[in-house]
């Protein structure tokens, strides 16, 4: 309820109220408003604001019991202002206290009595403190030779280890395998291996560095932050030789020991074309799964009608690439054996252009036998 709606003998009453408080006078603000309080319950707004009032000046004496409890008589008020204000100074009043240490706080000497003995003594004391000299300062505590920080700096040695070798040892680690199909019987294969770090790690640079060499080694390059290993345009048998000695070196080098992939490779030539078979089966049951780490197996170009079968995870779309052509990769999984089969359809350019040729011969000479059935004879230079 405002002001302005109340009697105003009661709003006089608690205008003084206020300036009491305002000034300290909580003494005057009790007295004041007791009267209020008598003839105005805590359920009614009236009640409620005095008791508010009374609360802050029973506050400001330091009787925070009695004014928690005209905080919580006011929890049956109607106005739900007035209420939320009283749970909130109740909130204040309840909250438990602190203990401040005792180092926190100056505590000054009662100097009551050295007065009245200073001023009895008078000029005497002072002459007996020119006479009597300053006592000499107390020697430091003794705490013994100063020895070098040898934990500190082994502490700080293992930090500097451990900062060194974090780019090492955290991150996921990726080993990407590309097959990419160039023509009918050539292959080329690349592998990518990424790090989370942006810095290989030990097992990716000596997988690197054992493909260096070989019958068919690889070349290197760097893309940002991803290694790639691969070969030439390699026929068929070779490239597959490779992707064999690949995973030997992957294996050895992660101290498993994994059968041979089977991987089979079957070729009909039909002069327009070339009908491929390639199925590949890699056991990874030796290998046991490793969180962080993924390997998978891409295919170019290859569409997804040319995949017969898949396990145990399904060939996944990556779309078309930069040069337009459809992609697909094979996540391996770890502790599982890991099949695949393809049957798919390559254009030769060679026998496309021989069959074009051989369709051009049989048009003209098809078109030259009419000509000479017409009459026209056959062509001749001019005279």
């Amino acid at each position: 309820m405002a002001e302005r709606e109340l009697d105003p003998a009661i709003t006089l009453t608690l205008t003084s109220a206020r300036q009491a408080i305002d000034r300290g006078d909580y003494g005057q603000c009790l007295r004041l408003l007791e009267p209020l309080e008598q003839a105005h319950g805590p359920a009614s707004p009236v009640g409620a604001g005095v008791r508010l009032l009374m609360a802050t000046a029973l506050m400001g004496q330091g009787q925070t019991e009695l004014a928690a409890d005209c905080c919580r008589c006011l929890q049956a008020c109607v106005d739900a202002t007035l209420r939320a204000r009283a749970k909130e100074l109740l909130m204040v009043l309840e909250a438990p206290s602190l203990q401040r240490p005792r180092n926190w706080s100056l505590t000054l000497p009662d100097l009551g009595q050295q007065g009245a003995m200073l001023e009895g003594s008078g000029a005497g004391l002072t002459t007996a403190r020119r006479r009597q000299p300053a006592p000499p300062p107390e020697p430091p505590p003794p705490v013994g030779p100063t020895s070098a920080p040898v934990g500190f700096a082994a502490l700080a040695g293992v930090l500097l280890a451990l900062l060194l070798l974090l780019p090492l040892l955290t991150g996921c680690m990726e080993v990407r395998t590309d097959l990419r199909f160039e023509g009918p019987g050539r292959l080329q294969l690349s592998h990518r291996l990424h790090s989370d770090s942006g810095l290989l790690t030990p097992w990716q640079r000596r997988f690197a560095e054992v493909l260096h060499g070989g019958p068919a080694p690889f070349q290197s390059r760097r893309q940002g932050e991803v290694q790639v290993l691969f070969t030439a345009v390699l026929p068929a048998e070779q490239a597959l030789a490779a992707l064999q000695r690949s995973l030997d070196a992957a294996a050895e080098l992660a101290g498993v020991s994994l059968p041979a992939a089977d991987l089979g490779w079957r070729e009909r030539n039909w002069l327009v074309g070339v009908r491929q078979n390639v199925s590949l089966v890699v056991d990874l049951t030796a290998l046991p799964p490793m969180a962080g780490v993924d390997l998978s197996l891409r295919l170019m170009p290859v569409s997804a009608a040319a995949v017969i079968s898949a396990a145990p995870q399904p060939m996944h779309s990556l779309g078309r690439g930069r040069a337009r052509e459809p992609q697909l990769l094979w996540p391996l999984q770890a502790g599982q054996r890991n099949a695949l089969e393809l049957r798919c359809w390559r254009w030769s350019r060679l026998g496309l252009g021989a069959c074009a040729i051989a369709l051009a011969l049989v048009l003209v000479s098809v078109l030259q036998r009419l000509r000479l059935r017409l009459g026209y004879g056959l062509p001749e230079l001019p005279a």
